[in-house]
C-alpha cells in the first residue's frame, strides 16, 4: 500500500499547517523583485540560484549563515505593498500544495524600518491572505489561514504584540507566539502578556523544547499556560528507551497539548541528526497529540508534502497516518471549534475516505 502512495498524490489530498513562518517563505524570484525596489543587497539576483543560497546558508551548520537568511527575506518585508504581496502568494503557495488550514507566524516588530506602525504592518498581512484566499478560490483550490503575531523573545514588546493581537482577532488573527532564541530568554520574561492573552480568553503556542530542552517546556506550559509547543521535539528527553513517560511527557501527553514538529527544519538546526531519528515516529506510536508542520519552507526547501513524503519513506506510513497527523492538526487549530468540526467532516475524512476505501 505504501509504495503507491506518490508525492503529486499527496499534494492532492487536504492538509492542516499549524507552525508556518511568513518570513521563511517567500518566493525567490519575489525577493529578487523586492530587493531591487528596495535596494537591498542579495547574494545573487538569479531566483534559481538564489533558492539553492538559502538551502545551504541554512544546511551549512553555521548559526550566523542561518540567521543571514531572514535578515535578507525581512530587509524586503517593510513596506504594506511588500507584505500585502507576500502574504497573497504565501496563500496561494500553500493552497496549491493541498493546504486547506493554515496558520502563519509573523513578527511585526521587525517590520518597522519603512515607518510602518504595527497596525499597518498587521492590516497589511491580513489584506493579502484575503486576496491569496479569493484568488485560490478563483482556481477551485480552498483554503483558510489564520495569522498568528510573534513577539521576539530577546526583545521586551510582547506586551505591545500581545493587545496588537487581542485588536485584530476579529480581522484573522488567531492566535499569539514568542519566538527566537531560547537559551538564555525562557518564556517566562514574557509572564505578563501571557497573563494577559489568557485574561483575553486569546490562544497562544510558544517556542519550546526546540533547542533548549525540558525546562523550556515546562516553563512554557506550566508557568505561561501555553495552549500548543511550537516544535516540542524535546519532550523526547522525557521518554525512557524503554517507552516509559516521565511525569511532563505523561502530563503533555494527558492534556493533549499539541506538538508542532517540523521534520525537516528540527534536522537543519540540529535539533535531530535525522529524519529516521526524528522522535516524530515515536511520539506517534504513544499517541502523543504529534502535528506536521513546515517552519521555514524556503529554507528548508520543503512544503507540507515534502514533509509527509518523508514521513512515508521514512516509516512506512501510509493514508491512514496521514490522516491521523492532519485531523490532530486540525484539531488543534486555533479558530472556533465548529469550523475546526466543518473542516474535519466536510474536507479532511471525506477525501482520506475515498484513498482509505
Amino acid at each position: 500500500m505504501v509504495a503507491t502512495i506518490r508525492y503529486e498524490d499527496i499534494v492532492k489530498v487536504p492538509k492542516a499547517l499549524l507552525h508556518d513562518h511568513l518570513d521563511g517563505g517567500l518566493r525567490p524570484a519575489t525577493i529578487v523583485e523586492l530587493a531591487a525596489e528596495a535596494g537591498h543587497e542579495l547574494p545573487t539576483t538569479d531566483p534559481e540560484a538564489l533558492g539553492r543560497w538559502f538551502s545551504e546558508a541554512a544546511d551549512s551548520g553555521s548559526l550566523e549563515r542561518y540567521l543571514e537568511t531572514f535578515a535578507h527575506t525581512v530587509a524586503v518585508m517593510q513596506t504594506g505593498p511588500a507584505l500585502r504581496r507576500v502574504a497573497r502568494e504565501c496563500a496561494l503557495d500553500l493552497a496549491a500544495d493541498g493546504v486547506v488550514y493554515a496558520e502563519v507566524r509573523f513578527a511585526p516588530e521587525q517590520h518597522l524600518e519603512r515607518d510602518l506602525t504595527l497596525d499597518e504592518v498587521v492590516e497589511a498581512v491580513l489584506a493579502g491572505f484575503a486576496e491569496g484566499t479569493a484568488q485560490a478560490a478563483e482556481a477551485g483550490l480552498t483554503i483558510r489561514v489564520g495569522t498568528l503575531l510573534t513577539a521576539m523573545r530577546h526583545a521586551a514588546r510582547s506586551q505591545e504584540i500581545a493587545e496588537l493581537a487581542v485588536r485584530h482577532r476579529d480581522a484573522g488573527v488567531v492566535g499569539f507566539d514568542i519566538a527566537g532564541a531560547e537559551a538564555g530568554f525562557p518564556p517566562t520574561r514574557h509572564l505578563d502578556a501571557f497573563e494577559y492573552l489568557q485574561r483575553e480568553n486569546f490562544h497562544f503556542t510558544i517556542h519550546a523544547g526546540e533547542a533548549f530542552g525540558l525546562p523550556s517546556i515546562w516553563q512554557a506550559i506550566q508557568w505561561c499556560g501555553a495552549d500548543r509547543l511550537g516544535h516540542g521535539v524535546r519532550i523526547v528527553d522525557d521518554i525512557a528507551p524503554d517507552g516509559t513517560l516521565g511525569r511532563l511527557a505523561a502530563y503533555v501527553r494527558d492534556k493533549r497539548i499539541p506538538l508542532e514538529l517540523c521534520p525537516s527544519s528540527n534536522v537543519q538546526t540540529g535539533a535531530v541528526a535525522s529524519i529516521a531519528e526524528h522522535p516524530i515516529g515515536l511520539l506517534r506510536d504513544l499517541r502523543f497529540r504529534a502535528t506536521v508542520n513546515t517552519d521555514n519552507r524556503l529554507m528548508s526547501g520543503t512544503s507540507m508534502s515534502r514533509e509527509m513524503s518523508l514521513l512515508v519513506e521514512t516509516f512506512g506510513y501510509g493514508w491512514r497516518e496521514l490522516q491521523w497527523f492532519t485531523i490532530n492538526a486540525m484539531k488543534s487549530a486555533f479558530i472556533p471549534f465548529d469550523e475546526r468540526l466543518r473542516i474535519i467532516d466536510e474536507v479532511i475524512k471525506p477525501a482520506y475516505a475515498k484513498l482509505l476505501a
